[in-house]
């Protein structure tokens, strides 16, 4: 597998900066952000769709650093229940669909959304428990009547394109666990699949490798980011795992988004490379940086140490002891 960025992290730097500063790294990959919440710093999506020359140029500087292009990113809403939102988030998508397939680049990575809990709502609701009942009758319309049907047409177009989606299961969104992922993949068509982030697993109680099984067997995961989470039990007792102080609060909220290593072992990230590749995934795994008590550059840097200790990079070739 080869390691890569989330490039937004380096939003500050111009594109051939940003790309030098992840080839210095000895990364392989970026995963650009074309809007939506990553920004579009190093991707002018309009201008790299109307010029050929202008794409042609622009993978010339990636390709001639020895880099790929792992994803094009534009998590948002598309299914906000406000509508201007909404239609932003999906011209974002499908222009990113375009120029990925334009550019063979073979994954965009966005999140699934969520509705209100009514075609008159004004904000997205994202129900967690079956009762009131309320609560459940608000999830089943919002995926019978909006996510569903949002994602199959989202879907063809993708896979009419040749490229592969990577939804990262969030919470906040319908989708957020593997069941809901699968749900929606099983609803729709393969081109929609996982962007696995087990940052977002560990802290719903879910072991990244049993999520990489569950999805790897069914073929489901397009992407993977590499981020950490910290879980302080003290202020889980204390908040619960749906903890909603900032993310700035690290003294005492319940869990906290770490550099790779900083919240889970050397161990357990070699388990989670170790099941990708068990489960079929040979493909990027692509750094994203969210940690709050240490710099973009430290942060990144320690990343990347800890990863390439336990990243395999090679094929493994014939059992030539058997």
């Amino acid at each position: 597998m080869k390691l890569g960025v989330f490039t937004v992290l380096f939003a500050e730097k111009t594109f051939e900066e940003m790309l030098d500063y992840v080839k210095n790294a000895g990364l392989e990959a970026v995963e650009i952000g074309t809007g939506g919440n990553p920004g579009n710093a190093h991707c002018n999506l309009d201008e790299l769709l109307e010029s050929e020359d202008k794409r042609k140029e622009y993978m010339e500087k990636i390709e001639s650093r020895g880099l790929t292009i792992s994803a094009f990113s534009c998590h948002d809403n598309p299914i906000s229940p406000d509508k201007a939102h909404a239609k932003e988030a999906h011209d974002t998508f499908v222009k990113t669909v375009r120029l990925a397939a334009l550019m063979n680049v073979s994954v965009v990575n966005t999140f699934s959304g969520v509705p209100g809990s009514n075609d008159d709502s004004k904000y997205p609701n994202w129900p967690v428990t079956p009762w009131p009942t309320e609560y459940s009758d608000i999830l089943k319309w919002q995926w019978e009547e909006k996510l569903i049907p949002y994602w199959k047409e989202a879907g063809q177009f993708a896979k009419d394109h040749g490229v592969k989606i990577g939804i990262e299961p969030h919470a906040g969104f319908l989708v957020h666990t593997p069941y809901t992922m699968l749900k929606l993949r099983e609803a729709t068509n393969d081109a929609v699949g996982a962007n696995l982030d087990p940052s977002h697993l560990w802290w719903q109680g879910i072991d990244p490798v049993a999520a990489i099984k569950i999805l790897g067997k069914e073929n489901a995961i397009h992407h993977f980011h590499a981020k950490d989470t910290y879980i302080d039990q003290d202020n889980v007792n204390m908040y619960g795992l749906t903890d909603m102080q900032p993310y700035a609060a690290v003294q005492s909220r319940a869990w906290t988004f770490r550099s790779v290593g900083y919240g889970h072992s050397s161990q357990e990230w070699s388990n989670i490379i170790s099941a990708l590749r068990t489960y079929g995934y040979d493909y990027v795994v692509s750094i994203e940086h969210e940690d709050p008590i240490m710099s973009v550059d430290e942060g990144f840097n320690q990343a990347v140490r800890n990863l390439k200790r336990v990243n395999i990079a090679e094929s493994a070739g014939d059992m030539w002891w058997v």
